[in-house]
């Protein structure tokens, strides 16, 4: 025990362990928050899909030699965001149809692009890096971090300050709207914040793995709570507790980050599943 405490305090000495934990803990705070709106209003795909479309202006911007790709990556990701949430009855092609012809499109052509424009030799690990997320969370620079810190306290504020909105828009919009809410304004809103937090999360497990992100401890939570609030904060504890200790293990063991932390989520998603299923029945 002693050994695994000092292995512990050894790694804490460098920044970018230092600069990890905190951006992972942050991003995994702000993933779990939205998750819950998400997939009550039966949107858990769109984390996929605008990952996806982040993952495509990473390439465009990587082929352009961006130096700040979040320039292209943040615009094209909320704009995306934008015409999936807020396009209502007026889209030709809605739903599932929508997100999954933009999130192929976007990862073809993002592919096509960094194969066609190869900034460098090692094209292969560009491409794993960035839907995988293997190493990009322990690169991080002091000024990402300062940015992921300033962009999630922004996502963590909306949330509580629009809670209530947030709510009646989650569990009857139609509702809402009749009690003169604007809920196109606060359809706006989440589009935005949700886009924030995928291109956020893309440095901590790539933009394959996001959806488990959101979506795994607000499923968790569920099993365990029954209140939108409780809820809420269940799946923001599993979710910062899973992000935690996947980034330790992935460091001690030398596993990738992303996957790491995401195989715990589906394990206590497991767990919670259970634990709800013996409660359920002793009831």
């Amino acid at each position: 025990m002693s050994e695994m405490i000092e292995t512990f305090a050894m790694y804490f000495e460098y920044p970018f362990v230092r600069y990890a934990l905190i951006t992972g803990t942050l991003i995994a705070l702000c993933s779990s928050l939205l998750g819950v709106t998400l997939v009550l209003r039966r949107f858990s795909y769109i984390g996929d899909g605008l990952s996806h479309v982040a993952f495509g202006a990473m390439s465009f911007a990587t082929v352009l030699s961006l130096t700040n790709k979040m320039t292209l990556v943040l615009p094209a990701t909320i704009a995306c965001a934008v015409l999936l949430l807020c396009g209502g009855q007026k889209r030709k092609i809605k739903g599932d149809a929508a997100i999954a012809m933009i999130s192929v499109a976007s990862l073809a052509i993002g592919y096509l692009l960094m194969n066609l424009f190869a900034p460098s030799s090692n094209l292969s690990g560009d491409v794993c890096s960035t839907l995988f997320g293997s190493t990009s969370i322990l690169t991080l620079t002091k000024s990402e971090v300062k940015a992921c810190i300033i962009l999630s306290v922004i996502v963590v504020s909306v949330f509580v300050l629009c809670y209530n909105r947030l709510f009646a828009v989650t569990f009857d919009e139609n509702f809402a709207k009749a009690t003169g809410m604007k809920t196109d304004a606060y359809n706006l809103l989440l589009a935005i914040v949700i886009a924030v937090i995928i291109v956020l999360a893309m440095n901590l497990v790539g933009s394959l793995l996001i959806s488990a992100l959101v979506i795994f401890p607000a499923l968790s939570a569920m099993h365990l709570c029954k209140s939108f609030k409780r809820v809420t904060i269940c799946s923001a504890i599993i979710s910062v507790l899973c992000a935690i200790f996947g980034m330790l293990l992935s460091i001690l063991a030398g596993t990738p980050v992303g996957s790491t932390i995401v195989a715990i989520d589906l394990f206590v998603f497991i767990c919670c599943y259970i634990i709800g299923a013996v409660a359920k029945r002793r009831r």
